[in-house]
């Protein structure tokens, strides 16, 4: 009897989809088998491009005459002796007699259409294809996936745009990371890895190290007056065109406190507004890998993983790797079952309910199919929920996504918020406060209108509760005082902020087709933004500093050495997108767009070729006198590969006075920035994080420069609150105090 074989992307699917199936099957090495049909699996990417020495012995040597590599037609082999013996299996269940039909059922996406592909090719068979795809794994989802199997044929060009990809990608890796490395190793150390997404990710964040290097801290005043009647105002300057609400100067300041201070003031403005706020859109991918690293502190892949084990193992959440934040027409039937699936779980119940007891769902921000491409947005599936069977972090993603789709459903928030400006002696103060009139959606989070009186709001600025005011009423000043305060440079992207910039990297691109590509897909896609970060962090390009990612100086080197090359730039990922989304399109040529990508890696070695030495040598910064010796003998402190040190070192003979300060401390690396306050004051201004014990426990301390010019731990007075990486305060092994030995601070 013939039979179908179906090829999922892992063995957990494989095994949902023939619990899915009609008849019994039984489990072999590999597949599952039944009277119809036949269940293998991949383990994701079981075939891979091989590398250059696949195609001459030569490219086992990197040398730059033999660049740029361009194969004349690409070739695969298994990633590893594992992935060969299950690609064995399937390659054997294709070429079976009685098998005469394939149904690919790889995640629906591009990779998952590559997956399948390269398995195929290997083969060697012809055979009819049909495709599976579903965005959910309940049996009822993956039955009616089978109802509507796509011919295999419509998914060419998708699958088009897939080895496009690929072997681009493949074609700008491996020349460009041989011509860099080739140039630069002497400089730079190591392999220099170059790629489309990766690069341009990196260079946001050498970007903002820049900027925050060279940031001169410049000071400022805030002036704060107590009225009474009780409130609070902050000072701003009414005749500035923006209202700086700063004073410029200490003598500024000074005066205005004294000016103010037990003089009586006039209401001059009392304004109150009502505002409304509509619920937050549905989650994709990258917006709920922001909010669980801003929430948690959840890595994206971190995110990434635990919403997968949500969809694949729990069958709890729809596909996670979606770049959609709406819903198709189709699911409209589905929305209350999947809201009724919550009910008996207390935390959501109220929610629920009101979901379930409308007439009619509000779909306005909810159902828009053109918006809808492979998949829709992350929501909770219509299946029960078997909440303690899942793990704390299974839990916590859970919880974002079901409270995410109860909350679309509900009415806006409304809000009052007031103004008032307060004017004494020509000096103007505003106070600003906020409350909750009508919670809506904000009330499936657990908040609820605010009691009587106008309360502060965490985002609002000044002000506590506010009394009755009105308009001309006179008030008294009763004290002012003046918070002297410091300009502080950008901040350093978090996982959050670069997974949002990743994502709209369309910004930072001129030209419009470019720029609407970009729209589209931004820096990457969804599902590989997070492994590009994990990638960055393992070449050492970038390090993890608590919450924030921070460019090591081989990071920035990296960036130093391409200059303005296109490598560098979104632009070059959004031309690569445009083209490939007119490929999966059936609008675009394959061959025209590989001819673009063989031409770009030409031109790519020879820019690095020709990279000027002066280009190659690492950034350095002199940080001011040497705090040992520098007032007597004019040596400076002076950044080199491993340390700041004093210039004052000429060789192990000739040692000088011999401060140092290591910029590799307990796991984290110090940037200019911290060396500079450890010389001019003495200390850290703040408590840092990143830094780990012996045992690889990760801590926080302020850094502290002693009488013999040695760096030393402080811990936090008061433990801080443990993050969910676990980056808590905790002592440093013995004997790992930031010292340095003269004499070592050497290029």
């Amino acid at each position: 009897m013939p039979k179908t074989l179906v090829i999922a992307e892992k063995p957990s699917v494989a095994l949902d989809i023939s619990g899915a199936l009609p008849g019994a099957f039984e489990k072999h090495e590999g597949y599952f088998e039944g009277e119809n049909a036949i269940v293998t699996y991949a383990v994701g990417h079981l075939v891979e491009l091989i590398e250059p020495e696949g195609y001459d012995e030569k490219f086992k040597k990197w040398r730059m005459a033999d660049l740029p590599i361009i194969p004349e037609e690409f070739r695969l082999q298994p990633r590893d002796a594992k992935s060969k013996k299950q690609l064995n299996v399937i390659v054997k269940l294709l070429k079976r007699a009685d098998v005469d039909k394939v149904i690919n059922a790889c995640d629906a996406g591009r990779e998952g259409e590559l997956i399948f592909a390269y398995i195929f090719e290997s083969a060697g068979v012809e055979k009819p294809v049909e495709r599976l795809w579903i965005s959910s794994m309940t049996k009822q989802a993956i039955k009616e996936g089978f109802e509507k199997l796509r011919p295999g044929d419509t998914m060419r060009p998708l699958e088009s745009a897939a080895r496009s990809r690929s072997e681009a990608d493949w074609l700008i890796g491996m020349n460009a990371t041989r011509a860099a490395t080739i140039r630069g190793r002497a400089w730079v150390g190591g392999v220099v890895s170059l790629g489309r997404v990766q690069t341009p990710t990196l260079a946001l964040i050498v970007k903002r190290e820049r900027e925050i290097q060279r940031f001169v801290p410049e000071p400022y005043w805030l002036v704060n007056a107590t009225f009474d009647p009780r409130y609070i105002g902050a000072w701003f300057n009414a005749k500035a065109a923006d209202n700086e609400t700063w004073a410029r100067t200490g003598e500024h300041a000074e005066e205005i406190v004294a000016r103010v201070t037990g003089k009586t003031g006039e209401v001059k403005k009392v304004e109150r507004k009502e505002q409304s706020q509509g619920a937050p859109l549905l989650y994709d991918l990258t917006s709920l890998q922001r909010d669980a690293n801003s929430r948690f502190g959840f890595s994206a892949r971190r995110t990434l993983s635990t919403a997968q084990s949500l969809y694949e193992d729990k069958k709890a959440l729809t596909y996670p790797r979606t770049n959609s934040r709406y819903l198709s027409g189709d699911m409209v039937p589905l929305l209350k079952p999947t809201a009724a699936t919550l009910l008996e779980h207390g935390e959501y119940a109220a929610g629920a309910r009101f979901v379930v007891a409308l007439e009619s769902l509000p779909l306005g921000r909810v159902i828009n199919d053109a918006k809808v491409d492979d998949h829709h947005a992350i929501i909770p599936t219509d299946v029960d929920h078997h909440l303690h069977t899942f793990s704390p972090d299974e839990r916590r993603i859970f919880d974002l996504v079901a409270r995410r789709f109860l909350a679309v459903f509900h009415p806006p928030a409304k809000f009052a918020k007031t103004e008032v400006v307060t004017e004494v002696e020509g000096e103007t103060f505003r106070t600003r406060g906020k409350i909750t009139l009508e919670p809506g959606w904000r009330g499936v989070y657990g908040l609820e209108a605010d009691e009587e009186g106008t309360k502060k709001d965490d985002d609002e600025g000044e002000g506590n509760e506010l009394p009755t005011l009105e308009v001309g009423q006179q008030v008294v000043c009763a004290s002012a005082e003046l918070d002297a305060k410091m300009t502080r440079p950008p901040a350093r992207y978090t996982e959050a902020t670069l997974l949002s910039a990743m994502e709209g990297a369309g910004k930072f691109v001129e030209e419009d087709d470019i720029r609407e590509a970009l729209k589209e897909r931004g820096l990457g896609t969804p599902a590989t933004r997070a492994e590009t970060i994990e990638t960055l962090i393992r070449r050492e390009y970038i390090e993890r500093v608590g919450k924030d990612l921070q460019a090591t100086p081989k990071g920035i080197q990296v960036i130093t050495m391409l200059d303005e090359h296109p490598l560098t730039s979104p632009e070059l990922t959004g031309e690569w997108e445009k083209q490939l989304t007119d490929i999966e399109k059936g609008q675009g040529s394959t061959a025209d767009f590989m001819a673009g990508i063989a031409e770009l890696a030409r031109t790519t070695v020879e820019h690095l070729a020709a990279l000027d030495k002066e280009k190659l040598r690492p950034e350095r910064v002199e940080l001011g006198l040497c705090p040992r010796c520098g007032a007597e003998s004019g040596e400076i402190l002076r950044e080199n590969s491993k340390a700041y040190g004093c210039t004052s070192w000429k060789s192990r003979e000739e040692v000088g006075c011999g401060f140092v300060i290591w910029k590799r401390v307990a796991g984290r690396t110090l940037t200019p920035e911290v060396a500079r306050q450890l010389i001019e004051e003495g200390k850290t201004r703040d408590v840092l994080a990143g830094f780990k014990n012996k045992a690889g426990k990760p801590f926080r301390a302020r850094l502290i420069l002693n009488e013999e010019g040695k760096v030393e731990f402080q811990l936090p007075a008061r433990p801080q609150k443990p993050g969910a990486e676990g980056d808590e305060p905790a002592e440093p092994e013995e004997g790992a105090e930031l010292a340095a030995a003269p004499g070592t601070a050497a290029e």
